[in-house]
């Protein structure tokens, strides 16, 4: 069987694995190795197959997607594919999540260790002594999980007609919301904790008076880290301008480093990111590489009865997540 002469069908979405597994377990991009088709995976066979273009100045319309039972199968997997897209890109969990664990149910309790200061230097241990122990135990409280999404209305008949590669840019924009709200439920959990008698440490500028922050004060939330290493910084737009106004961030050899590298060097050699996830009041720092971890229950999904049956009307697209701390002291709250 090849590609151009599948049977595409709605069970393809409920295989228990996405849609674009199912094509592959159908048509391997093995079987293509040498020929002009290599490079495409079996979703995007199926668009050539069809000559639906979802891109570029040449695009197709909407309506190509419903001109056959087959084709319109299709449609499901391009709007989530358009919103993994617009998340991706306006995705800044990369930068904060240490681990990610897929989960096929709702319900996920994950690990923790909570090391005492002796704990985090490792003794010489002694001919026939007991080896230390770092105790590794379940949380007490289940990971909540957050379904977040929108919902698409539109009929058929007001979209038809409408270029593919325009309508997309409203599927990214759904993607770059949801994004930016699992973002906030991740600054949520690295402050606040996850339920677990877990939340960040919170200090205080010297001048606190006057919600002043210094060089000075950025050494010493620097200092509190040991042993865990700063890392990232995520701050309101308010107050990475106050950052960004300090004399330290004017640095000759810092701005060369930006010009060479592409990225931007904080006085203290963190990651800065501006998000408006995070209060006017506070520097949210962690170690990336050891707080958080982001648990997700699947993919984006979409309705896809909805859109291939009744051709749009109102379907939902949604992405189940949340969020775990892992090491409570490796993220800390900074008071400005």
């Amino acid at each position: 069987m090849t590609f151009d002469n599948l049977r595409l069908e709605k069970g393809l979405y409920t295989s228990g694995r996405s849609f674009t597994s199912a094509l592959e377990s159908l048509d391997p991009s093995a079987n293509y190795k040498g020929t002009e088709l290599e490079g495409l995976d079996a979703y995007q066979r199926q668009l050539k197959r069809f000559d639906i273009r979802v891109s570029g100045p040449g695009s197709s319309t909407v309506e190509k997607f419903f001109a056959t039972t087959d084709s319109a199968a299709l449609f499901p997997e391009y709007v989530s594919r358009a919103v993994r897209q617009g998340m991706e890109e306006a995705d800044l969990l990369p930068a904060v999540v240490a681990a990610v664990t897929q989960i096929d149910g709702m319900d996920y309790r994950s690990i923790e260790s909570v090391p005492t200061e002796s704990d985090k230097e490792l003794s010489v241990v002694a001919e026939g002594a007991s080896i230390p122990e770092t105790v590794v135990r379940t949380q007490e409280n289940l990971v909540r999980l957050h379904k977040r999404g929108r919902m698409l209305t539109a009929s058929y008949e007001a979209i038809r007609f409408q270029k593919l590669d325009l309508f997309t840019i409203t599927l990214r924009q759904i993607g770059a919301y949801i994004a930016r709200t699992q973002f906030a439920d991740a600054v949520r959990v690295l402050r606040d904790g996850d339920g677990n008698n877990n939340a960040a440490a919170v200090s205080s500028v010297a001048d606190s008076t006057n919600h002043t922050v210094t060089y000075d004060d950025m050494v010493d939330f620097w200092n509190l880290f040991s042993p865990y290493e700063l890392r990232t910084l995520i701050a309101s737009p308010a107050v990475v301008a106050k950052l960004l106004k300090l004399s330290e961030f004017k640095d000759a050899h810092a701005g060369f480093d930006f010009q060479s590298t592409g990225k931007m060097i904080t006085p203290i050699g963190a990651q800065l990111l501006r998000s408006g996830a995070a209060d006017d009041n506070e520097i949210l720092g962690l170690d990336n590489t050891c707080a958080l971890e982001m648990v997700k229950a699947g993919d984006v999904t979409t309705e896809f009865d909805k859109l291939i049956d009744r051709q749009l009307e109102r379907a939902a697209i949604t992405c189940t997540a949340g969020f775990t701390k892992i090491f409570r002291d490796a993220s800390r709250v900074l008071r400005v």
